[in-house]
């Protein structure tokens, strides 16, 4: 009797979620298995000026080891800039002395790592990527396997090239439908914060899935792998598409380098296994705001309309790139900040605001009373001048409002959307978005 050929074949890997494949390429592997240890490659690392050079070469210095691969490591200098003391000042001469001398990658002053790597064409599908900011996971927009280390780690990075990692279990973040008018991808990872709470993610690997995150523009979704973070995961994964390669290529990604990536290796397998999935309405879902001092203090807008605010904060990874500044835009335009407001502006990269400002969208922010600040973390991350004093009530587009973060520990801040805090400029107290954009 013949053995039908289909027989014959051997079997192939198991089905696998994105996250799998990605380790999976990165240890060399056909297929792992989650919850198995792994020894992985690493494809690039990156640190910026207060997590880099002054906290990994002293360790690297006891290792008496030098970067495995300066081509593949990239400094960004984006918490000390611009420099507010002599300490700053000294921190960020050392991280550029350094990183010279080692040939590594440096960005001085362009903006703040997490939208600055992309935007060099660092961050590609398939790419194994560890980072020195716990927001690392913004590039997992990309279909790029990528996470946070500390400095203990990041030099064992640097000195191997290599890290081993604990293969994650998938939860699938699935957004069916539209957003509304005056939602984005802000008041999404808001809802879930307060939906799955802080430690919702497990320190494993949340996928973002569905219509609603598809239709999103490329960095609406590095918002959301962004604050995966908040979430407590490992990374937050968005499968690469047309929209991702789109992106890439506008930001001068060689086209060949682009034709060589397989897109459809990158996605999630039917029957892969899921450690959850959770399913929400987009169109449902209105505008969020985290009262202080927990991004899991979300709510509806509505919940929290009318608290009077002193600073408008447009700023940060998660709140000021250029599409985080088109949405400000289209509530700003035409109207002015009310009396007692400032609102301040700190775009995420020089790139962005020099695009923004090319297309008259830095114009309409200025017209409308904002005062612009350097392309850095800024008061995100407490950094520098621009921290909250005593007493202020500030509404801000940052991922956390912890208190004493971003100021003063009498400092209050609430978190919302681009959106809802040109709204609130507007107005002087917290308000729904949707009133002045209808």
């Amino acid at each position: 009797m013949t053995t039908p050929i289909a027989d014959a074949l051997p079997p192939g890997p198991p089905p696998a979620t994105l996250a799998q494949k990605l380790v999976a390429r990165a240890a060399g592997l056909a297929y792992c298995e989650p919850g198995s240890l792994v020894e992985c490659r690493v494809d690039l690392a990156m640190s910026h000026d207060s997590s880099g050079p002054r906290r990994v070469a002293p360790l690297l210095q006891e290792l008496g080891a030098k970067v495995w691969d300066p081509s593949r490591y990239v400094v960004v200098t984006d918490h000390f800039v611009p420099a507010a003391d002599a300490e700053s000042e000294s921190i960020i001469r050392f991280t550029r002395d350094w990183a010279r001398q080692a040939g590594t990658h440096l960005i001085e002053g362009e903006g703040i790592c997490h939208v600055v790597l992309p935007e060099r064409g660092h961050v590609l599908p398939g790419r194994f990527i560890v980072g020195g900011d716990s927001h690392s996971p913004t590039g997992g927009a990309f279909g790029a396997y990528m996470f946070a280390v500390g400095a203990t780690e990041m030099a064992g990075v640097l000195a191997t090239g290599e890290i081993w990692l604990r293969v994650p279990q998938t939860i699938r973040l699935q957004w069916d439908g539209a957003l509304a008018p005056g939602v984005c991808a802000k008041d999404m990872v808001l809802f879930l914060c307060a939906r799955l709470g802080l430690g919702g993610g497990r320190y494993e690997a949340l996928e973002y899935a569905g219509a609603a995150v598809s239709a999103l523009p490329m960095q609406e979704r590095m918002t959301l792998s962004n604050m995966s973070a908040e979430l407590g995961a490992q990374t937050g994964l968005i499968a690469p598409d047309a929209v991702t390669m789109d992106w890439l290529a506008a930001t001068g990604v060689p086209a060949e380098t682009l034709e060589a990536i397989e897109l459809a290796r990158w996605r999630t397998d039917a029957n892969a296994p899921l450690l959850a999935t959770h399913r929400f309405d987009a169109g449902a879902l209105p505008p969020q705001v985290a009262a202080p001092h927990s991004p899991a203090n979300s709510a509806p807008v509505e919940q929290a309309a009318g608290e009077p605010v002193h600073i408008a904060y447009l700023g940060a990874c998660t709140g000021a790139k250029l599409e985080d500044l088109r949405m400000a835009a289209s509530v700003l335009r035409g109207r002015r900040v009310a009396a007692g407001v400032s609102l301040q502006v700190a775009p995420a990269s020089l790139r962005d605001q020099q695009q923004a400002a090319r297309e008259g969208t830095l114009a309409i922010l200025a017209d409308a009373g904002a005062e612009l600040l350097p392309n850095a973390c800024g008061a995100c991350a407490g950094y520098g001048a621009a921290r909250f004093p005593a007493d202020s009530r500030v509404i801000a587009s940052t991922a956390r409002n912890f208190s004493g973060r971003m100021g003063d520990a009498g400092s209050a801040v609430w978190l919302a959307s681009p959106l809802t805090v040109a709204a609130s400029a507007v107005t002087g107290h917290i308000t729904d978005p949707r009133t002045l954009l209808s």
